[in-house]
């Protein structure tokens, strides 16, 4: 068994069959990668056993069959009793989250998750957790592969705006995205900043950022982030003036069309079980929840970029007009103006104004802005034969 890479997992047992003791030795099936000994694989071919690297046409069958179509579909935790599922995964919350009565017994339980793709019927009464399973609902992830448990979401807050200052929050869940999603929320709404606003003779404490986006966002980036990149996970980091959310993976869509391009996702049983949960948005409308929120709180725009193989968001907190750079105000102008189009208008000078906190008598610095904006091609003229018919944007 020491020779043997990966190991696994077998495993004796004794059992009674027909009033005679009997010793069993389990050995589950290989599930990634073929199990070498001494650092070679071999397969059973008629009464002989050969090396497998002296098949290759039988080496890449099996590697097909090994492989699975879909990270999702990976095995997270194999030939498990029914007892160490139940311990292991949350199956309260699934039926829970997903609106559906809990099964009696553990036999209707596990039938009902199989039916998600939550886990899989393996021998001997047997079972096998998949990396949706895990992922979604593990009580704790580092009960299952090391790998999975990296997948955590991580968040880090700064004293100032840079990471070389000090760390002054830390934390990170090691439950499933699905069964940690709302106390993860609940985290970040103590541990952000807020707002003193003054309604009538009181003053009351709002968020800084919408709760929207925050969502909209974080559900995103667990969601899309490539989950075959080893070692790292989504993370969230809070500075004194901005939130940034990056998730691994270089991502399947320009980050400027992420408004109005239809929404693909590496990971479809995923995105498809957390949208029936109502953890993210259903009809790939998010990202234009997120810039309505962000323009309603007149916030600076959204930064939406690849930064190497990762997406990183910056979600920023309050800034005046005159305070934000020119770059700030072009990508204000180029998501007003997309934003406009999707809703079924056309951006105009005047909303550019309201979008931007500008006095109408200062109606100049959002031409000047438009101009910019025109000048970088991020936006166009809606109809050339009429230049006041309004923008829209480059895309549209």
């Amino acid at each position: 068994a020491n020779r043997l890479q990966p190991d696994p997992g077998a495993k004796f047992q004794t059992v009674d069959f027909d009033g005679v003791k009997l010793v069993l030795l389990t050995i589950p099936a290989a599930t990634q990668t073929p199990v070498e000994f001494e650092r070679a694989a071999y397969i059973r071919i008629g009464s002989a056993t050969p090396r497998l690297s002296d098949y290759p046409e039988r080496l890449r069958a099996l590697w097909t069959k090994l492989q699975p179509r879909a990270w999702e579909m990976g095995i997270a935790g194999q030939f498990m009793s029914a007892e160490d599922v139940m311990a292991t995964i949350d199956y309260g919350a699934y039926f829970s989250l997903t609106g559906q009565p809990t099964p009696d017994g553990h036999t209707g339980i596990l039938a009902r998750m199989a039916q998600d793709g939550l886990v899989q019927s393996d021998f001997g009464g047997n079972w096998n957790v998949t990396n949706l399973g895990a992922i979604l609902f593990a009580r704790h992830l580092p009960d299952f592969d090391g790998a999975l448990a990296r997948k955590a979401v991580r968040v880090v807050g700064y004293s100032g705006t840079s990471r070389a200052d000090m760390v002054v929050t830390r934390h990170e869940s090691d439950r499933g995205y699905a069964v940690g999603f709302q106390s993860l929320m609940e985290f970040l709404e103590a541990a952000l900043p807020q707002n003193e606003h003054v309604a009538l003779a009181f003053r009351e404490q709002v968020q800084l950022y919408p709760s929207i986006a925050l969502r909209e966002l974080i559900a995103n980036a667990l969601i899309h982030q490539d989950m075959t990149i080893r070692g790292a996970g989504p993370t969230i980091e809070l500075f004194s003036d901005r939130i940034e959310i990056t998730n691994p993976g270089v991502p399947l869509v320009n980050p400027d069309r992420f408004l109005d391009s239809p929404p693909r996702s590496r990971n479809e049983a995923l995105a498809a079980l957390m949208r029936r949960m109502r953890l993210c948005e259903e009809q790939g409308t998010g990202i234009d929840k997120v810039i309505s929120a962000v323009e309603l709180h007149q916030l600076p725009a959204p930064d939406f970029r690849s930064a190497g193989e990762a997406v990183k968001i910056a979600l920023f907190a309050p800034r005046s007009f005159s305070d934000m750079t020119s770059d700030e105000r072009v990508r204000a102008c180029y998501q007003h103006a997309g934003l406009c189009y999707v809703s079924g208008m056309r951006m105009r000078n005047a909303s550019l104004c309201r979008r931007l906190g500008i006095d109408e008598r200062n109606a100049a610095q959002a031409s000047n802005v438009i101009k910019r904006t025109l000048e970088t091609g991020l936006i166009r003229i809606a109809d050339t034969d009429h230049p006041r018919a309004g923008y829209v944007p480059f895309w549209a």
